[in-house]
């Protein structure tokens, strides 16, 4: 069975810093392209950060700079380094591919950024 789960999340002031942590049964992060997503309160879930899986990494203009994913092959985990957070990065923040698939989406994790 193919597993996703997210964890790290947690409340913080505005400037403050949170990893995030995904870690995956049944499936190899190291011949996918894996990807943060986020669902803030009342709108879509948008892609935030991806890393390539020849290597590379992208992200979404809203985070670039203070956003830093990254990936353990070993322990088999995908890691999002968040710094300076804004209220406006309060969401749930998931793990998936990228592009994400319906049957690896978990129960994400809460970041709450206080002003």
């Amino acid at each position: 069975q193919v597993q996703l789960v997210e964890s790290g999340g947690d409340s913080v002031q505005a400037g403050g810093s949170l990893r995030l942590s995904c870690a995956a049964s049944g499936y190899r992060f190291s011949v996918y392209t894996m990807a943060w997503y986020r669902q803030a309160p009342g709108k879509m879930r948008e892609w935030v950060a991806a890393r390539l899986v020849e290597g590379g990494t992208q992200y979404a203009d809203s985070v670039r700079g203070r956003f830093t994913i990254s990936r353990d092959i070993d322990k088999n985990e995908l890691y999002m380094q968040m710094n300076n957070l804004k209220p406006e990065d309060t969401a749930i923040y998931y793990c998936n591919a990228r592009p994400p698939r319906d049957d690896l989406w978990g129960q994400g994790t809460q970041v709450t950024v206080a002003s």
